[in-house]
């Protein structure tokens, strides 16, 4: 009788610490979902795998894209560069390298 009395007063406790555990794995289990992340198995392999041939495709039409903008974006940065220093030159200084330049082309000016 003591023992059932015993179980009977543990019983609670386990049911408690149980709830808490499962609803813990549901917590868990939702914020990995929203924000995105994979799901696992207890051993840590992936449930469903994110990567499938659509996705590695348009992964590799973003990156081709990232460096074409990367390089204009360089060439852009070379013209603004080149922009600043007419403007920031003295006038004196830009006219003489105009002069150069004319003359290097034609021979002679």
């Amino acid at each position: 009788m003591d023992k059932l009395l015993a179980l009977t007063e543990l019983l609670p406790w386990v049911v408690a610490i149980t709830a808490v555990g499962v609803g813990g794995w549901v917590v868990t289990t939702w914020l990995r979902i929203k924000h995105g992340y994979p799901l696992e198995t207890s051993w840590g392999t992936p449930l469903h795998p994110t990567t499938d041939r659509e996705a590695a495709e348009r992964i590799k039409l973003l990156t081709t894209e990232n460096a074409q903008l990367r390089a204009e974006l360089g060439s852009v940065k070379d013209r603004v560069q080149n922009l600043e220093r007419i403007v920031t030159d003295q006038p004196s200084i830009l006219s003489r390298e105009i002069e150069a330049l004319t003359i290097d082309k034609g021979g002679n000016a």
